[in-house]
């Protein structure tokens, strides 16, 4: 306990020091208008405006509400901090809650990495306060949990202990505890969410290892074929292409392993 106790210490005297450092940290980074990208570069304002905002944003195929939790993913996962107030205003607007937008952020710590999510405290603070958010908005640090699905459990764990269990028990141990049978049971950000912000992520950082796994939990979740479809053209742009492309391959399989497996039950 002591040196858990330490530990934490030590953690919140080197934000508090990093804060310190520089108050301009702080503040939200300035983001560009439009006129200023114009300035810069003419094709792109005319891209953002008619292109992004003007067509992708309006396509049918995913709500505003799905394309600001994937934009939102990707902005974290690839700790780009300029649009994250406009995109965390955005997605309030769009129907995420405060309490969704909070453990978001919470998420994807663990699948992006404590940096990203640390990277983006300041700026949803900015938001929150000037939107009046408070506290109580917020997810609860200790819920009630969601079920877990014990035969969906038992088959990953099998893997886990097997797979990782021989090269580090410690990653082992956290992967159950603390994702499995914690976070991914937090009843902040639905299931269907969670998952859709999970697969965001590691296609933004080209992380495809994982990639088959997580769209099957998604689209068992919930998340549609079109849905996820859709998701990889917005991804296509806030992402970059490369990285949308690597991931096509292995959804392409996802998708025809479970079309197979839909046509097997049906005969």
């Amino acid at each position: 306990m002591t040196v858990l106790k330490t530990a934490v210490a030590s953690f919140s005297v080197l934000l508090a020091a990093c804060a310190g450092h520089d108050k301009a940290a702080s503040q939200a980074p300035a983001v560009p208008s439009l006129e200023d990208v114009r300035a810069v570069s003419p094709a792109l304002a005319r891209n953002t405006e008619s292109l992004l905002l003007g067509e992708v944003w309006k396509r049918p195929g995913l709500s505003p509400r799905d394309r600001s939790l994937v934009t939102v993913a990707v902005l974290i996962a690839r700790n780009q901090t300029v649009e994250m107030a406009y995109h965390f205003n955005l997605a309030l607007d769009n129907g995420v809650t405060p309490a969704e937008l909070s453990e978001t952020i919470n998420h994807l710590a663990f699948y992006s990495g404590w940096g990203s999510a640390t990277g983006t405290i300041l700026i949803a603070k900015d938001v929150f306060a000037r939107r009046h958010i408070g506290a109580e908005q917020l997810a609860p640090v200790s819920p009630s949990l969601l079920p877990i699905d014990q035969a969906s459990e038992q088959v990953r764990t099998a893997y886990v202990d097997r797979v990782v269990g021989p090269v580090s028990p410690g990653l082992v141990h956290y992967t159950s505890a603390a994702l499995f049978h914690d976070l991914w049971l937090r009843p902040g950000l639905a299931p269907r969410d969670r998952s859709l912000i999970t697969v965001s992520a590691l296609i933004a950082t080209g992380q495809v290892a994982q990639l088959g796994a997580h769209l099957n939990r998604a689209m068992d979740n919930g998340l549609t074929q079109a849905q996820a479809s859709e998701m990889l053209t917005q991804l296509a742009f806030y992402a970059g292409w490369p990285n949308v492309f690597t991931a096509v391959p292995v959804v392409s399989d996802v998708f025809a392993a479970r079309q197979k497996a839909a046509s097997n039950t049906l005969q």
